[in-house]
């Protein structure tokens, strides 16, 4: 479950263009080989800002329903925090963090984290 929730969350790659609040709605699904595994759809509200020049970050978090392959939905919690910034010539580097519970709207129980930072070249 948590690699299919980390492998799916690279979606949300790009820099803001305007501040503020914002809704994002995310389903991920994954496979091993032709064979389902499950899905996770987020429901987050977000906030994003510019750190100045090219650089931004965002926030977000929220419920999301967890369905794995034979076994009953959950209802879980999940956020994102990240940046990006523009570098030069065509060039721009991002990071995120991710969480989610691993147990139904559990306080307690550990969380799955997950990291990830990149470059994206635009041609």
């Amino acid at each position: 479950m948590k690699a299919l929730f980390f492998a799916g969350a690279a979606s949300f790659l790009a820099a803001p263009a305007l501040a503020g609040p914002y809704v994002n709605i995310e389903s991920n699904s994954g496979f091993v080989g032709s064979d389902y595994s499950s899905s996770v759809l987020e429901t987050h509200v977000g906030y994003e800002g510019d750190l100045g020049g090219s650089a931004a970050w965002y926030v977000q978090g929220g419920p999301c329903c967890s369905a794995p392959n034979g076994d009953d939905t959950t209802t879980e919690l999940s956020g994102k925090i990240g940046a990006s910034v523009g570098l030069p010539e065509r060039l721009s580097a991002y990071g995120e963090v991710a969480a989610i519970t691993s147990e139904e709207i559990d306080f307690d129980a550990d969380l799955n984290v997950g990291v990830k930072a990149g470059l994206t070249f635009r041609f």
